[in-house]
C-alpha cells in the first residue's frame, strides 16, 4: 500500500503521454522524418522542466521522498559513451516506434504486439549485465 502513490503517477503519465499522443507511432515516425514539431515540442517541455527542477532541488528547495536532499553527482568520463549510447538509443526507437516507459504504456491500450519489444528490450538488458565489465565506460 505504500507504493500506491507511485502507481498513481505511473497512471497519471500513462494518460498524458497517450493524450498527448506521444505513445503514437505516427507521431514518432513523424518526428524521425522531421515533419512535426509536435514530439519536439513535447521533448523540448520535458528537458526545460526537468532542468528547472535540477537546479530548483540543487538550491534545497527540492527534497527525494524521504525528505533528503538531492545530490547528482558530477561525471568527469567523457561525451563519447553518451554519444554512442543515445544513437544505439534512438536507432532502437526509430526502429521499434516507442522508448522504454511508452512499451508499457502501449501494452496497457491494448496493444500486445509490444510484447515482442519488451521482451527484446529484456533480453537486451541481460546482455549488457553479463558483458558491461568488458565495456568500454
Amino acid at each position: 500500500m505504500k507504493y500506491f502513490k507511485f502507481l498513481l503517477v505511473g497512471v497519471f503519465f500513462g494518460i498524458v503521454l497517450v493524450k498527448s499522443e506521444a505513445v503514437s507511432w505516427y507521431r514518432i515516425y513523424e518526428m524521425f522524418r522531421f515533419q512535426s514539431f509536435h514530439m519536439y515540442g513535447i521533448i523540448g517541455s520535458a528537458v526545460a522542466l526537468g532542468v528547472l527542477f535540477l537546479q530548483i532541488s540543487k538550491k534545497g528547495y527540492i527534497k527525494s521522498i524521504k525528505g533528503a536532499d538531492i545530490f547528482v553527482p558530477k561525471k568527469d568520463n567523457g561525451i563519447t559513451r553518451y554519444i554512442v549510447g543515445g544513437i544505439i538509443f534512438g536507432l532502437g526507437w526509430a526502429l521499434v516506434g516507442a522508448c522504454p516507459g511508452p512499451m508499457y504504456i502501449l501494452l496497457g491500450t491494448g496493444a500486445y504486439s509490444i510484447l515482442i519489444v519488451i521482451a527484446a528490450a529484456v533480453v537486451g538488458t541481460f546482455i549488457y549485465g553479463i558483458l558491461k565489465d568488458k565495456l568500454p565506460h
